[in-house]
């Protein structure tokens, strides 16, 4: 146990050196590239984030843990937006781009809904199971090809000069991809070890996925967007969260459903809709207080909303 809790520390460590590096790697890469930072946060450091969910997912699949792997994806982007741009928010207000509200929030709400969608087979089809099949996999895949070319067309005309430290091409490069390998290494250490925590005491597959691997997964996100938040780069803090939502269910889920077909609990349709809310909510805030600013006071109200929830799934087991 003391192992356990010891690596539990050591992970946290190496996620927080990881998300420095990535934040300073993609910063220097976004203005050496003439690309702006919010596509840099959608891109690659939502990437990078998002590769502890997608080993987690893998193996989770591979191993018949559908549970594990649908609910980390659903509570990976619930905590990225209640729990993550709250802190983010209480830190400092989130200035959000137009295109952010108006383009990638809808494009992470698609997401979401289709996850609803696609795992409701006998609801929509009358079939006598819920699964993501194969097919559901390869078309999220498609979808998100679609995105990745809308990234890419963006990606001149959005930019604007920031100032950030800018590094040689070889120390840029070297702080980007060790950033990445840090979170993804750190990120399964605090995962393994939670689930070996939260097995000890006896919780389900789906409390788990919801909860402990769907918060260490998170992590990444957390510790990139809160160091990016400090450095005031708030176009790599919000477009990190919501990039990765949007990676978490069409590159992540995609790719997993594309490898074999997952069952699904019809037990998570209630999360995949506080899924919906919270991404729905979060656009409105958008137009609460001050336009396209996530203020202190709505980083506060996101957090206890995210108490709440895990309160609930505590109470349901």
């Amino acid at each position: 146990m003391f192992l356990t809790i010891l690596l539990l520390i050591i992970g946290l460590a190496v996620l927080i050196l990881g998300a420095e590096f990535l934040v300073r790697g993609a910063s220097s890469l976004a203005s050496k590239l003439g690309i702006s930072s919010m596509v840099i946060g959608l891109t690659v450091v939502a990437f990078g984030t998002s590769t502890p969910e997608l080993s987690v997912n893998i193996f989770s699949a591979l191993k018949g843990s559908s549970d594990i792997a649908i609910g980390n994806i659903i509570g990976s982007n619930i905590a990225n937006i209640l729990l993550i741009l709250g802190i983010c928010a209480l830190i400092v207000p989130l200035t959000v781009k137009k295109n952010t509200v108006w383009k990638e929030i809808p494009f992470a709400l698609l997401g979401v809904i289709l996850v609803y969608t696609m795992g409701n087979d006998a609801l929509f089809d009358n079939s006598d199971f819920n699964a993501i099949t194969r097919t559901d996999g390869f078309s999220l895949i498609a979808i998100f090809i679609i995105f990745m070319f809308y990234i890419f067309a963006i990606s001149k005309v959005d930019y604007q000069e920031e100032k950030v430290k800018v590094y040689s091409p070889l120390v840029t490069v070297v702080l980007t991809v060790s950033g990445i390998g840090l979170l993804f290494f750190g990120g399964k250490i605090l995962v393994d070890n939670a689930v070996v925590l939260a097995k000890f005491v006896g919780l389900s597959e789906v409390f788990i996925g919801l909860t402990i691997v769907a918060v260490g997964t998170s992590l990444p996100e957390l510790a990139t967007s809160v160091v990016a938040a400090i450095h005031k780069h708030n176009d790599i803090a919000v477009g990190n969260i919501i990039g990765s939502n949007i990676f978490n269910v069409f590159w992540v889920l995609g790719f997993t459903g594309t490898l074999l077909q997952m069952p699904f609990n019809a037990g998570t349709n209630f999360d995949v809709l506080v899924a919906i809310f919270v991404t729905i909510f979060l656009f409105l805030a958008m137009f609460l207080g001050k336009r396209h600013t996530l203020d202190r006071w709505q980083g506060g109200l996101f957090i206890i909303l995210y108490i709440l929830y895990i309160v609930y799934l505590v109470y349901r087991g």
